[in-house]
């Protein structure tokens, strides 16, 4: 494992930081959604994420309950134990802002908030990138995008498309001021 310019030096910490996750959300998630959490801030990479997090299954950290068919994971006794012990290991700015990133994420999946994007050519020539996060309740975010080329409004739309959460947490770091988390 590289060191990386985040703190995170060893599967050690990469192991400490999931744990202190699961156990401050303290509710049952799926795999994917442990990933995500875990990986968003880029304090861990996904292929050490994937390690460390079958290794604290092996050593009994992290529960597998079912549920429906699906495989939820929970944060075992003796993993609270090991995370109140050792979280703080890791530096509090990425302890704060992981946490923060985390239940923003959780939040927005919780919301049951659903994506659209659609391009429309402008009579000018140019385009319009339009992107809504809709709740139940309405929009969260929608916002248009004045591109100068199809090619651009696409390639946009995709990673609009692929990863929403991401550009709504972005957006509200940017607006918010914490341009630390734009310079990642």
């Amino acid at each position: 494992m590289k060191t990386p310019r985040n703190g995170m030096s060893n599967q050690t910490d990469v192991k400490i930081f999931i744990l202190f996750l699961l156990d401050n959300i303290n509710y049952p998630l799926d795999y994917s959604t442990i990933h995500d959490i875990c990986i968003q801030n880029g304090y861990v990479g996904g292929f050490d994420f994937a390690a460390c997090f079958s290794q604290l299954k092996e050593l009994g950290h992290i529960l597998e309950d079912g549920e429906e068919g699906e495989t939820y994971y929970v944060i075992s006794p003796t993993g609270k134990m090991v995370s109140a012990e050792l979280q703080s290991n890791l530096l509090l700015s990425i302890r704060e802002k992981s946490l923060k990133s985390a239940m923003r994420l959780l939040s927005f999946r919780k919301r049951q908030a659903s994506t659209s994007s659609s391009i429309e050519e402008r009579k000018d020539g140019k385009y319009t990138l339009c992107c809504a996060i809709t709740e139940p309740d309405g929009n969260i975010l929608k916002i248009e995008l004045c591109m100068s080329s199809r090619l651009q409004a696409e390639d946009m739309q995709k990673k609009f498309d692929k990863e929403p959460e991401s550009v709504y947490r972005r957006l509200l770091s940017v607006l918010s001021g914490d341009a630390d988390y734009v310079l990642q």
